[in-house]
């Protein structure tokens, strides 16, 4: 197999000159995808406007001690102030004494006296209480036995307390017993004042004079202050 003919035509030149920089090697560096992404523009809200600030009214400082010394140191409620009673004591101290002074007098015309009437109460109870009531000597007793505790407990009205309404009660009970027992002597002489003496006239003064005074302690309250 022939081979071509070199090109006659071409005139060899003189021999060019190498360059050091074209005879060092040169690196090629493969550039990698770029790490840069896009980024959409976001729209950014307006900035509200600042709140206005809350107008504050001045006021003097509170002090712990403030509170203390203002307060008092004793109750500012009202309280019930312990009295006497006396106008209700007058009434039943009244009513004693109108018991005493029957002692002394005839009940009915020519009849014994309050003491003699006392007197068979006693013996009558001793053998069989429960003639008394068959006999009638059950009133002058209750009359002046009732008398009695009356004058105590109209004593008792003049200590000084809030309120003396349970002594009220039980003046109330004896009165209410007292006043049986002049109740029923003169509806059994139907109402007839000259079937009885002075002695039966300060019985009844008992009877009213207790009724009065164990009213009055028993409805009087307690004394605000």
């Amino acid at each position: 197999m022939s081979q071509p003919d070199p090109d006659r035509t071409q005139v060899p030149g003189p021999p060019r000159a190498t360059d050091p920089a074209d005879e060092q090697p040169t690196a090629v560096h493969p550039v990698g995808p770029s790490t840069r992404q896009a980024t959409a523009a976001v729209p950014v809200a307006p900035t509200p406007p600042p709140a206005p600030e809350p107008v504050q009214t001045w006021r003097p400082p509170s002090e712990p001690h403030d509170a203390a010394a203002t307060t008092p140191a004793w109750s500012t409620k009202p309280v019930a102030v312990r009295r006497p009673d006396p106008f209700g004591a007058l009434c039943l101290l009244l009513a004693g004494v109108a018991a005493g002074l029957s002692l002394a007098l005839p009940w009915t015309p020519g009849g014994a006296t309050g003491y003699g009437l006392a007197e068979d109460v006693v013996t009558t109870a001793g053998r069989d209480w429960t003639d008394l009531f068959g006999t009638g000597l059950w009133q002058p007793g209750a009359v002046l036995a009732g008398g009695a505790v009356l004058l105590l407990l109209g004593l008792l009205l003049l200590v000084p307390a809030r309120a003396h309404r349970f002594l009220g009660a039980l003046a109330l009970l004896v009165a209410g017993l007292v006043v049986a027992a002049v109740v029923v002597p003169s509806a059994a002489q139907r109402w007839q004042p000259d079937a009885f003496d002075l002695g039966f006239a300060f019985a009844l003064a008992v009877a009213v004079l207790g009724l009065l005074g164990a009213l009055k302690a028993l409805l009087t309250g307690p004394q605000l202050r």
